[in-house]
């Protein structure tokens, strides 16, 4: 895999130092990370940090987790109810720093697979800040989401496995969990590969499928019903996303549902196609779509099958039930 040196990893620092420099929690922000990288020993990110800005005398502290939430100047407490996913975006960072994605040795590169003392992996912030989207400001929201693709796009290029056990470790389980709140990221996941079982165990331990299905059958809906339509809709693009994820099937044992209400009927003709595709030989154009698709992953295949250089007709086939999210609507 890709290891990045020193030098390209400090870079990378700085630069997003640079970026949210006009942040009016910049100055908590760095000063927090300073104290970790004191307490790290990262000497060379330590001094980039005092060079932009942090401040020694800083007494904040940072929980083990990485949020910030005790000692912090009287303005920032002021404003936390309304400002704390912005103070958490610092607590992100300087929880990817303990974890060594900037590390202070010049071979070990970008270590995605490391875990805190408390069981922290590289996406748990992700995972913490998503929640936090939930019943909040829309415009919040979109700006947490926007974030936490970036950081995911950046975690899988270095090697990172959203789909590892145990479930609430995982973003790709969270995101099949709140599929329709999180559909951008999770089309993301899929096309860049990630398991939509357990990367680890297998259907066994967790699978998307079964999880897509609780969803559907849990919801109260009605055919009138926009929001559950909707669900719907979207349902039947995360499993052809998970159908053409992978040349062969993975569908969970003991894989029995029992939708109720007026789109039961719909519900159970999706469960039933994937029992016999499951079952039987699947059709050469079928694999053909699969194959295609496979190839052009990573995310945003849907673009790249629109880029192709065949007929309308057979673009439609490749692409998935909606049409592709790009980085624009995120």
């Amino acid at each position: 895999g890709y290891v990045a040196s020193e030098e390209s990893r400090i870079l990378v620092l700085t630069e997003l130092l640079e970026r949210k420099a006009h942040s009016p929690f910049y100055q908590e922000g760095v000063s927090n990370a300073l104290l970790k990288m004191a307490e790290l020993g990262l000497t060379r990110a330590a001094d980039v940090l005092l060079r932009n800005g942090a401040n020694l005398n800083f007494e904040g502290q940072l929980e083990p987790g990485g949020t910030m939430t005790r000692n912090l100047s009287p303005s920032a407490l002021a404003l936390r109810g309304q400002s704390f996913l912005k103070l958490a975006f610092w607590g992100c960072l300087a929880a990817t720093l303990d974890l060594g994605v900037v590390s202070s040795s010049p071979t070990s590169g970008a270590d995605v697979k490391a875990t805190t003392k408390d069981g922290d992996t590289v996406f748990t912030c992700i995972i913490f800040l998503l929640g936090e989207t939930v019943g909040g400001d829309k415009d919040e929201a979109q700006m947490i989401s926007r974030f936490c693709f970036q950081v995911t796009k950046l975690l899988l290029a270095h090697g990172a496995d959203p789909s590892e056990c145990p479930a609430h470790e995982s973003l790709t389980h969270i995101c099949l969990k709140s599929f329709k709140l999180h559909f951008p990221l999770l089309r993301f996941l899929l096309e860049s590969g990630a398991a939509y079982n357990c990367s680890l165990h297998g259907a066994s331990c967790w699978s998307g499928f079964h999880i897509i299905f609780e969803r559907l059958c849990s919801h109260p809906g009605c055919a009138e019903d926009e929001s559950h339509v909707d669900l719907l809709r979207k349902a039947e693009t995360v499993l052809d996303l998970m159908v053409t994820n992978s040349q062969k099937l993975q569908l969970p044992e003991n894989f029995d549902i029992h939708p109720v209400g007026s789109l039961a009927e719909k519900i159970q003709a999706l469960h039933f196609s994937l029992r016999q595709l499951e079952s039987y030989p699947p059709s050469l154009k079928h694999l053909c779509r699969v194959y295609i698709r496979l190839y052009l992953q990573p995310w945003p295949v849907d673009v790249k099958v629109k880029a192709l250089p065949l007929p309308d007709r057979l673009k439609w086939y490749l692409l998935s039930e909606h049409s592709g999210t790009t980085e624009e609507d995120i």
